[in-house]
């Protein structure tokens, strides 16, 4: 019973939140998108000179949609919640912290999105869409979708936890991020984790600071 209670109150917190949340989405799909798109151009001239490995989130050409616009087309039909893309953005940095040897380049950051907001989702939110939706969102195959998955798994060690303390300290680089970015425009702080708070981390993990891999 008392599960129950917690779990409506949680629910009637997330539903408060809901057009704020909404309304800080565009800033952080903006956000998001400028760091990674950073990131891969940076990584793509360091390919000039130092080879890079080849994995299953490489695309023999680069896609032509912008990271931008795959980043809002996953929003409007994944129907995650936007603790998600944070959640996903902390996925990302893992990956490069872990898998050095596979930078986030133009080849691979599509996929690593659609893959790392999938992986969110599952772990996040209580209702997901499946692979095969993802996939179709994605613009791949519900084969590959599933071989991102498990690779991305793989690569990240399985640790998909992340601490209430470690998810704010994104937030908060983010928010920065954000301000550089259009600072007479931001005027409310980033405020999409409650329900993470709640629901879906433990405090074992170590993981205050934020490494910034994926800043440039």
């Amino acid at each position: 019973m008392a599960d129950h209670h917690h779990l409506q109150l949680g629910t009637n917190i997330i539903l408060e939140g809901h057009q704020e949340e909404a309304a800080v989405m565009p800033k952080l799909i903006t956000v998001l998108s400028s760091l990674l798109q950073r990131v891969a151009e940076s990584n793509d001239l360091s390919q000039r000179f130092h080879p890079q490995k080849i994995s299953v989130f490489h695309g023999l050409t680069r896609p032509t949609i912008s990271i931008h616009s795959y980043l809002e087309r996953i929003f409007k039909y994944a129907n995650c919640s936007p603790s998600c893309f944070v959640v996903a953005y902390v996925y990302l940095d893992r990956f490069a912290q872990k898998q050095t040897s596979l930078p986030i380049n133009s080849f691979n950051v599509h996929r690593l999105l659609i893959t790392s907001v999938l992986v969110s989702a599952k772990f996040m939110d209580d209702v997901y869409y499946n692979n095969a939706f993802y996939a179709k969102v994605g613009g791949i195959s519900t084969t590959e979708m599933n071989l991102l998955e498990v690779d991305f798994l793989f690569a990240l060690g399985f640790q998909l936890n992340v601490t209430p303390a470690a998810f704010y300290t994104y937030c908060s680089y983010l928010q920065r991020e954000m301000f550089l970015q259009s600072p007479l425009q931001l005027e409310e702080p980033l405020n999409v984790g409650r329900q993470l708070k709640q629901y879906h981390c433990c405090f074992s993990e170590d993981e205050c600071a934020h490494q910034k891999q994926l800043a440039v």
